[in-house]
């Protein structure tokens, strides 16, 4: 299987190295072939490499994605739930090592599923106090 190894810090001054390391380990042990992509410097609103990532996924050059960490691929709960769902139903794998979260198993995709619960009730609570604000 062909994998995109995504990673990225949020600053500048910061150093990556770990998350590389323990990411090429996992997909060596696996037997994944891999590329690496590194979100170099990132805003809240711009990843550049995750957008090149997340298209290349789309066009079916890649049949996973592995990454360290949810937060180093989302910065937001509802953003994680869209992007990893589009993932999920175009039969793309997703696998954070460090949360011990593999979307290819029936736990994985448990677990995403309480995630999504915890989401739309977020979003359901906000709207409420919104109107209420109102």
């Amino acid at each position: 299987m062909k994998y995109a190894i995504y990673f990225r810090t949020s600053k500048r001054d910061q150093h990556p190295e770990m998350q590389k390391l323990k990411l090429i380990e996992y997909a060596n042990r696996q037997g994944f072939t891999y590329e690496l992509f590194e979100e170099k410097e990132s805003t809240r609103k711009t990843r550049p490499i995750k957008e090149e990532v997340l298209k290349k996924l789309r066009k079916g050059e890649f049949e996973g994605v592995l990454i360290y960490k949810l937060d180093r691929w989302a910065r937001s709960l509802p953003e994680l739930i869209l992007e990893v769902k589009e993932l999920i139903d175009k039969g793309i794998a997703f696998i954070s090592i460090n949360d011990s979260i593999d979307l290819t198993t029936a736990t994985g995709r448990l677990y995403f599923h309480i995630l999504s619960a915890f989401a739309e009730f977020e979003r359901d609570l906000i709207r409420e106090r919104t109107l209420d604000g109102l």
